[in-house]
């Protein structure tokens, strides 16, 4: 007898399934944290942080809104692994009591202290790996406890940074700690579903070449990456630095090649997916670049290439696909849909450009900013009506 996906629930529809508050409100929070931002980095807005502004702002990114969407999409697909059924209710809504209560002691750290803040910011991932490793462990599902090594390295790099913040000021090695981590998450679970989801639309739509599957080649480009984020963790540039990166980049270029998005033209939510995936490898190069000739080049640029276009981009589309799927709705992109996908592009175009263009970095910084804002706060908007309300309704 097949278990079911779900039991029968009676509370709100948006505590019925992990991915619905936290796809929701992460998206929200995401785009506050960003019309907050702006004001607070010209010197108009003060927050009451322990954080410098930058710090605060990239702090908010990975372990406010990242750590939000990764924890929806790990209580949508561990149910799936394991069998068991998903955190519902009372559970849930305590999970993302925790997370709000960690943005609130950041952003107000200045009142309740540095340690305080650090400890509730941390109770959010702690209670992650605990009821995942849980949640796997009693379906005996051996073989995906792996997925708790990233969830657990996140979990270092937010204690890093409350501790580097505190002790040193910058939160230099932290910020990079995240951040490969966050690509190295992308690359592999990326890795699976962008050929996948193009397979299974090409084999309907458009016979022919298909992707590549999974090979040895994968796993070389992927560790490639992983390399080259310790050597980038240590030391920030450098000859070395530039040739692992460039390497890495030359890699995931050509894994991503082999997936045939040039044949997937008929179906946007499968181009966004390759669409995506390709500021992993221009991320890497422009990390190398910067790394080799740094007078010309900014690794700023290769962060925001990361940050915007892989993390954001590749959070959209799988949010998207995940909402559609789980109520119920075909995987059909809308109006609504394409216009949030064509702002974080802005976003991350006008970003990478701004660090080129010192004399119109300011407009620059601002369209970016409002590509983010619109994208994310269109996301929480437009699919609010399929997160709060029952599947099907």
């Amino acid at each position: 007898m097949a278990i079911p996906r779900l039991r029968d629930f009676q509370g709100p529809a948006i505590l019925s399934y992990g991915f619905r508050p936290f796809f929701f409100f992460g998206s929200l929070f995401s785009a506050l944290a960003m019309m907050a931002w702006l004001p607070v980095f010209y010197g108009s807005l003060e927050i009451s942080s322990l954080f410098g502004p930058i710090d605060w702002h990239v702090h908010e990114i990975f372990f406010g809104y990242l750590a939000a969407i990764i924890s929806g999409f790990l209580f949508t697909a561990v149910p799936n692994w394991t069998g068991r059924l998903p955190i519902q209710g009372l559970p849930l809504l305590f999970l993302v009591l925790i997370w709000a209560a960690g943005r609130i002691a950041v952003t107000f750290s200045a009142y309740i202290g540095w340690l305080p803040a650090l400890i509730i910011d941390l109770a959010f991932l702690t209670a992650i790996v605990a009821v995942i490793g849980n949640e796997v462990i009693a379906g005996k599902n051996w073989r995906n406890l792996k997925v708790l090594i990233p969830v657990s390295l996140f979990w270092l790099a937010n204690l890093g940074f409350h501790l580097e913040a505190n002790f040193t000021g910058v939160t230099d090695y932290s910020q990079r700690l995240a951040m490969a981590v966050a690509i190295t998450l992308i690359m592999l679970i990326g890795g699976r579903i962008v050929p996948s989801f193009t397979r299974n639309y090409l084999v309907r739509k458009n016979p022919g070449r298909l992707p590549a599957p999974f090979s040895r080649f994968d796993a070389v480009s992927i560790a490639a990456g992983v390399v080259a984020f310790a050597v980038w963790i240590i030391q920030v540039d450098g000859l070395i630095v530039a040739g692992f990166m460039a390497v890495a980049g030359i890699l995931q270029f050509i894994r991503l090649a082999r997936w045939a998005g040039d044949r997937t033209s008929g179906d946007f939510l499968v181009v966004v997916l390759h669409i995506s995936y390709l500021f992993i490898p221009v991320g890497f190069v422009l990390i190398a670049l910067a790394s080799l000739w740094p007078e010309h080049f900014s690794s700023v640029a290769g962060m925001h290439a990361f940050g915007i276009g892989a993390i954001g981009s590749m959070t959209l589309s799988v949010m998207t696909r995940a909402t559609f799927g789980h109520t119920g709705r075909p995987l059909k992109a809308d109006v609504y849909t394409k216009l949030i996908f064509s702002m974080i592009w802005v976003s991350v175009a006008s970003r990478i450009a701004a660090v080129y263009y010192p004399s119109g970095q300011q407009i620059l910084l601002d369209i970016a900013a409002i590509g983010w804002v619109l994208a994310f706060l269109g996301f929480s908007v437009a699919f609010a009506h399929l997160l709060f309300k029952p599947k099907g309704s």
